[in-house]
């Protein structure tokens, strides 16, 4: 019984995967807007009615899909923090490592970028519950806490600590859109040069805070 049961989970987590699979097709191809339970269930090979078996609507596997990316983005930073504890960095060498996992995390995935800040054409965060919402939030400051706790180790308080941690996501993300729309060719620059550029400058600026 044990088997079969087991045996039963691996499928319909099988099925459950393509269908997001399928969803995140649909999404970059029509945005959320224009997507439907059909669509997606045409993309995946099954029935609107087998979708509905595992998501309600096409905004809870838009949440499905938003909480597995930031999932993968807590694993990449919580394997630079790792690697950082064992090898003994400083508090500073623990913010550069931390938020450099969490930029290159969205800059060598560009669709993760897409569905954590709501760019696929049309979509909007309404339409998930405000209970999801919040949890995808934190989510979100899971992974950049590291960074905020580094700022604080390095002799920040926990208010300039945010304050510092939220413009450096702030700028993060902005490069990272002008390096995914293509945008900074304009300027004849390179979106992870400019990031190093900026944490470094903050790193400089921050160290008397340490004494």
């Amino acid at each position: 019984m044990e088997a079969k049961l087991l045996r039963q989970q691996v499928m319909n987590d099988s099925r459950r995967a393509l269908v997001l699979d399928a969803a995140r097709s649909v999404f970059e191809r029509l945005g959320i807007e224009g997507a439907s339970i059909r669509e997606i269930a045409k993309q995946a090979g099954y029935t609107p009615g087998a979708i509905y078996s595992y998501f309600e609507n096409k905004e809870a596997i838009y949440g499905a899909l938003l909480a597995e990316s930031l999932e993968r983005l807590n694993a990449a930073v919580d394997a630079a923090v790792h690697a950082a504890g064992a090898a003994g960095l400083s508090p500073d060498e623990l913010l550069e490592a931390t938020a450099r996992a969490w930029f290159g995390f969205y800059a060598a995935n560009p669709r993760d970028l897409d569905l954590g800040f709501y760019l696929v054409q049309g979509m909007r965060p309404r339409g998930l519950t405000t209970e999801l919402n919040f949890q995808l939030n934190d989510r979100l400051h899971d992974a950049l806490r590291p960074c905020e706790e580094a700022l604080q180790a390095m002799g920040l308080s926990p208010d300039d600590a945010l304050r510092e941690n939220t413009a450096l996501f702030a700028h993060g993300v902005g490069l990272l859109l002008l390096q995914h729309t293509g945008r900074i060719r304009m300027f004849g620059q390179d979106a992870t040069a400019l990031f190093k550029n900026y944490v470094d400058a903050l790193l400089w600026r921050l160290r008397p805070a340490q004494h």
